[in-house]
């Protein structure tokens, strides 16, 4: 479901084969995710290549993923963003909660030592 690749001592996340973030594979991805966060300081840039929709469940995995990062003093950063889920980022107000970046080399930069 998720493909995982360290670059540069950043983990990048990607979907694999999916095109819809939804309430069917919610739970399985959040559990994914929050167990990369087991050891503090981690940067994690989770790439939405591919993605066309997100819904309302997959936007809280993204809330809950950002709440494990702080409390791990990790960083969590979103990239690839489609115009259209980006409208939706935009429309419920998350495009100002969120560091998103339109591509990947633009994450990675985006990282604090």
């Amino acid at each position: 479901m998720l493909k995982t690749e360290r670059i540069n001592g950043v983990v990048v996340v990607k979907f694999n084969n999916i095109d819809r973030f939804n309430a069917l594979i919610t739970e399985p991805v959040k559990e994914q995710l929050k167990n990369l966060f087991s050891k503090p300081d981690i940067k994690l840039a989770l790439s939405l290549d591919g993605i066309r929709f997100i819904d309302s469940t997959g936007f809280g995995v993204f809330l809950s993923i950002m709440k494990t990062a702080n409390n791990k003093d990790g960083q969590f950063k979103i990239c690839d963003i489609s115009p259209e889920v980006m409208e939706l980022f935009k429309l419920l107000q998350l495009h100002n909660v969120f560091d998103l970046y339109d591509n990947l080399d633009d994450c990675l930069k985006g990282f604090t030592k």
